[in-house]
């Protein structure tokens, strides 16, 4: 496994009370976490795609997950940020409830990476009590320490 999610976690970048409730609004409250990112080239530019591609179809992941997502030259590592919303943002697209965004930026240039990326990613949220687990982290740390403790249970110990 190339990249775990959890190393690509920071606490700055982890917003566990999203304010809005509304799709667009809520997208942009997290991606906005990564503006000033070493890693994003250009944030408008990732943004505009990032909106592109979740009009094309829903990235809904069903239990109350979204991972809306661009591949693009705006990015040179991936990115990621991650916001929750007690209330819930409502994905009308898929006429869904979505309580947990992943916004993830992924260079254009390697799809290997990211592909296995959202492959553990539906992994570690396959399971009710794991999706509960991190809908329970009380801060930014103790989810990406819930996200490491799920990983080493799913993957085995980090080499």
């Amino acid at each position: 496994m190339a990249v775990r999610l959890s190393s690509l976690l920071a606490p700055d970048r982890i917003l566990l009370s999203l304010q809005s409730t509304k799709r667009t609004t809520a997208l942009n409250e997290v991606a906005k976490l990564l503006e000033g990112d070493p890693n994003v080239v250009n944030f408008q530019g990732f943004y505009n795609e990032l909106l592109a591609r979740e009009r094309l179809d829903t990235t809904c992941l069903g239990n109350e997950i979204a991972l809306p997502h661009a591949r693009t030259e705006h990015v040179k590592k991936i990115v990621i940020a991650v916001g929750r919303s007690d209330a819930g943002v409502f994905f009308e697209n898929s006429n869904q409830n979505v309580r947990l965004l992943f916004v993830l930026g992924t260079p254009k240039s390697n799809p290997g990476d990211y592909l296995m990326l959202v492959g553990s990613l539906c992994r570690l949220i396959k399971e009710g009590p794991q999706r509960e687990a991190l809908f329970a982290a009380a801060t930014p740390d103790a989810f990406i320490a819930t996200v490491r403790e799920l990983e080493n249970k799913i993957f085995g110990p980090e080499k």
